[in-house]
């Protein structure tokens, strides 16, 4: 990678800064690690989540190579978000050609210095990732917010698609009303992203996941009472985020989030771990007003800036190095219009365990305009387990109910499920750590066939009926 990244490097005319824009950062302790990152006046952590401008003064991105920090491309009034690819030859970023100008996503050519416009739309295309198999997903605005959305890159692609149902062409990955904008690809090929908590309505920030073809939506841990973004994955599997006052990791080992004895700052998250195991962050110390570039060796007591500006708010740093490609994501999508859903015991919960099971659980769907449908109810049996099938790509939750129609517990926010997905949940909000019983559920031993809830059902059969055999 270093070869080709000297060639374009002897081409650092177009280096020149602007004169309307402030010079570039001064290098406070020079790092062996070239890097990209955002520089910018202003800078609005979780702006995003709001639908609103993270940078509202513009922003410009930055190569720091060799101790000195230089525009890395010309011809842009604003330009944020970078990603490497996993070679290392090739940067996506987003981009304003001119002021008034909607971000959209571009990707320029470490080896040549060559750019090309990769995602062209009316609205802002913000926060670009690059995906295994030739892939990129960014974070579309919408009128209800942004949507994460995937897309071919662009390059003749080398491996075929998995599955027609996850491409090619544009494929949008979340189906919630409300803002959804990606941080990073854990290592397992998922998309890790940030949205309200509870998912689809919360005011709270949380972390959470979906797979590559926009199926198996779930929150990364269960919500601790603080808002949490900005995640990366560190080479150990771990992920790190912040709270804005401090640090925070999720360990596969952990069900719950463990603090990281960091140096008091604020944090901007979007941690970039070197080779050395020492952390790149961009951090705002306390007495300072803006975010600075820092280097921190876990373990010990104190930040090193490398990189400040005054004035100048610098943020999502990006290593220059090739790295490991997450996994490619086999879809097992099927072409229908709904989905299967199986709850194994619907009365295990985080929020506490039901002592009795629930006579009937109730689908609720929101359409796109956020009205709220009652798509019916299906039995649930006495060990807590039904079987459902569900309308594709809409937002739903589930009610569970009494044998008079009462409401027992209701699910907090929202979820989705893809066209085609078959799904299994342990019970209803356990989160992933939970093992289910070796044993079959009972639903299956009176029917395989799922209880239709999508909106254009005839009325739910109940259990005595299922039991029967009479299902119409």
């Amino acid at each position: 990678m270093r070869g080709s990244f000297f060639l374009f490097l002897a081409a650092l005319s177009a280096f020149a800064p602007s004169p309307s824009r402030a010079l570039p950062p001064r290098i406070v302790h020079q790092t062996e690690a070239d890097f990209l990152v955002t520089a910018a006046p202003v800078y609005v952590p979780l702006a995003e989540m709001h639908g609103r401008e993270r940078f509202p003064r513009g922003a410009r991105l930055l190569l720091v190579h060799n101790g000195k920090a230089a525009p890395l491309v010309t011809g842009f009034a604003d330009t944020a978000d970078p990603d490497l690819s996993f070679g290392g030859q090739r940067v996506l970023f987003a981009g304003k050609r001119t002021a008034a100008d909607p971000w959209q996503i571009w990707e320029l050519n470490l080896k040549n210095g060559s750019l090309r416009n990769v995602i062209s739309t009316g609205v802002d295309a913000e926060r670009p990732l690059y995906l295994p198999g030739g892939r990129i997903v960014w974070a579309q605005r919408t009128a209800s917010g942004f949507r994460i959305e995937s897309a071919p890159d662009g390059h003749p692609p080398k491996v075929p698609f998995l599955n027609p149902t996850a491409g090619p062409g544009v494929l949008p990955l979340t189906y919630i009303q409300t803002n959804a904008f990606p941080t990073t690809i854990l290592a397992d090929g998922r998309i890790l992203f940030e949205s309200g908590y509870p998912l689809g309505e919360g005011a709270a920030t949380d972390l959470f996941a979906v797979y590559a073809d926009g199926s198996g939506v779930e929150e990364l841990r269960p919500y601790q009472g603080r808002s949490r973004w900005g995640g990366s994955q560190l080479a150990s599997g771990d992920v790190v985020f912040s709270h804005g006052r401090s640090l925070a990791r999720l360990t596969s080992a952990l069900l719950q989030e463990e603090p990281i004895a960091a140096p008091q700052a604020a944090y901007a998250g979007t941690i970039e771990e070197t080779p050395s195991s020492e952390w790149l962050l961009s951090a705002r110390a306390a007495g300072q007003t803006h975010y600075a570039i820092d280097l921190w060796k876990p373990g010990t007591a104190a930040l090193q800036t490398i990189l400040s500006e005054r004035g100048e708010d610098l943020v999502q740093p990006v290593l220059l190095a090739p790295r490991t490609p997450p996994r490619r994501f086999p879809s097992d999508l099927h072409p229908w219009n709904y989905a299967n859903l199986l709850a194994l015991d619907s009365r295990l919960s985080m929020e506490g365990n039901l002592k009795l099971a629930p006579a009937s659980v109730r689908l609720e769907s929101q359409d796109p305009n956020g009205h709220i449908h009652n798509n019916g109810t299906a039995p649930i049996y006495p060990d807590g387990s039904f079987f459902v099938k569900v309308p594709e790509n809409l937002p739903i939750r589930f009610l569970l109910l009494d044998k008079n129609g009462a409401v027992l517990r209701r699910e907090r926010g929202w979820f989705w499920s893809r066209g085609g997905e078959q799904r299994i949940c342990v019970g209803c909000h356990t989160g992933p750590a939970l093992s289910p019983e070796n044993q079959v559920p009972e639903v299956l031993l009176h029917t395989t066939t799922p209880m239709d809830l999508t909106l254009d059902s005839p009325r739910t059969p109940t259990r005595t009926e299922v039991q029967k055999g009479n299902t119409r």
